[in-house]
């Protein structure tokens, strides 16, 4: 984390200290990671072997398998905002719609699982609408105040040019300032300018408080399980070429030339007048690379957390022996959706501060979050459970149950309207009032 403290302003030596130890991480870490989730392991980056030998590079990118997994469990099914104030329901319908901010969450999300953290930014456009984006940990910061609440104090974002020159943005509780690093730090002052939000125009989202990614405990593992099947494969083509040996004649010197492309080995000498040819056998590993690969795949899942579900058992779990498998999935999701919410609720804080918005600076308080994890669906079961929480609970907790219900509310709006229409056409027992009764009436009766 990059602590400065309360009162200390960032001057360009402060700043060139932050930017340095950002590139130190993004070096030394965040590069690491992002290889990984990219199919780039350390396995294609080994010295070549002798042409004469197999040389297989193989990757299995659990990195990719892990963290999609993992985001699809918990955002496949988009964010829903709750609100019962219809203006404040109405904006930020609008302004998600605006910025298609389901996407921009699965992608900080995505950010998040890799790095361990990502950033959201918030912005005027030309248009004058708000606008929202995510940034990865590679190109930006934040820098805190030294107290204990860790206050957010500058939001810096970087970015090299095609002439390899450092540009970015530093903005502050007021204001954005551009600077251009060329050897020393040189602030743009002419394009500093009010940003309208009342506080760091940036929100930090993390994927645990220790800022881990979801594969970064099981790397290491993953290069071993990669290192490990690439040998296998090697042992599989020197099987197939395996060395003759003839053993009681000699060879001519032009045969013996082309021995390592021929796979010939020969020795002469006498042998009981018995001449010997078969193939050079190494000693039989496969047991013990098996048992290796096997072991390091179950570790990759287990540390991680992340179910396979690709493996074959997988898919005949159903009901509770479903959710004892994905009851670790289940963890983590529930810690993300904490500091997603956490994140959120500033999102929407610094939007509504803005007078673009339109909106008053409390309103932010009346969003609530839901989320809900991307789980095969057993709509009978559902139904069962929603059918028996009849008379225990209300119609809306019923409602929360099924899971082809997106807006509860709407989904009561529309169970409303057909029995009125109902209501209209039959004799069965509506919610209307005596008062709407009596107005069918006297419609009817002309007066």
């Amino acid at each position: 984390m990059y602590r400065l403290e309360s009162e200390e302003e960032l001057t360009k030596d402060k700043l060139g200290e932050f930017l340095q130890k950002h590139s130190k991480e993004v070096l030394h870490r965040y590069k690491k990671l992002y290889n990984a989730y990219h199919t780039d392991y350390p396995i294609f980056h080994q010295k070549n072997k002798p042409k004469w030998k197999p040389d297989n590079r193989i990757a299995v990118n659990f990195a990719k398998y892990i963290v999609d997994t993992m985001n699809g469990f918990f955002i496949g099914i988009p964010i829903k905002l709750m609100c019962d104030d219809e203006k404040v329901k109405d904006y930020i319908e609008l302004l998600d719609q605006y910025n298609d901010q389901d996407d921009n969450n699965a992608e900080l999300s995505k950010l998040c699982s890799i790095y361990g953290k990502g950033y959201e930014m918030y912005y005027v456009d030309q248009l004058g609408n708000i606008g929202i984006t995510y940034v990865s940990p590679m190109e930006a910061f934040m820098i805190y105040d030294d107290s204990v609440l860790e206050r957010p104090r500058y939001f810096v974002r970087t970015y090299i040019d095609s002439d390899k020159v450092l540009h970015g943005s530093v903005s502050d509780e007021e204001k954005v300032r551009y600077f251009v690093q060329k050897g020393e730090i040189k602030f743009l002052d002419e394009y500093e300018k009010v940003h309208g939000f009342d506080g760091v125009p940036a929100t930090e989202y993390r994927e645990n408080k220790e800022e881990v990614g979801l594969f970064e405990p099981v790397l290491s593992m993953i290069n071993a399980y990669n290192k490990a099947i690439s040998e296998k494969a090697n042992d599989v083509d020197y099987f197939a070429d395996a060395y003759m040996k003839i053993l009681g004649a000699l060879l001519d010197d032009d045969t013996l030339k082309t021995i390592r492309d021929n796979r010939i080995i020969n020795f002469p000498g006498n042998l009981d007048g018995n001449l010997e040819v078969d193939f050079l056998q190494k000693p039989n590993g496969d047991t013990t690379q098996e048992n290796l690969i096997e072991r390091l795949e179950k570790l990759i899942f287990q540390i991680s957390m992340v179910a396979n579900i690709s493996d074959e058992n997988f898919g005949t779990s159903s009901g509770i022996a479903l959710q004892y498998k994905l009851q670790s999935m289940n963890n983590l999701a529930k810690t993300k959706e904490r500091k997603f919410t956490s994140g959120m609720n500033r999102r929407y804080m610094l939007i509504f501060s803005n007078p673009v918005s339109g909106m008053e600076k409390d309103d932010w308080m009346k969003i609530k979050p839901k989320f809900t994890q991307n789980l095969p669906a057993n709509l009978l079961d559902e139904s069962q459970i929603a059918g028996n929480l009849s008379g225990i609970t209300s119609q809306k907790t019923q409602l929360k149950v099924l899971s082809v219900v997106d807006d509860v509310d709407e989904e009561l709006e529309q169970i409303e309207k057909e029995q009125d229409t109902i209501g209209y056409e039959t004799d069965y027992p509506t919610n209307r009032t005596a008062e709407d009764l009596q107005e069918v009436v006297s419609e009817v009766s002309g007066g």
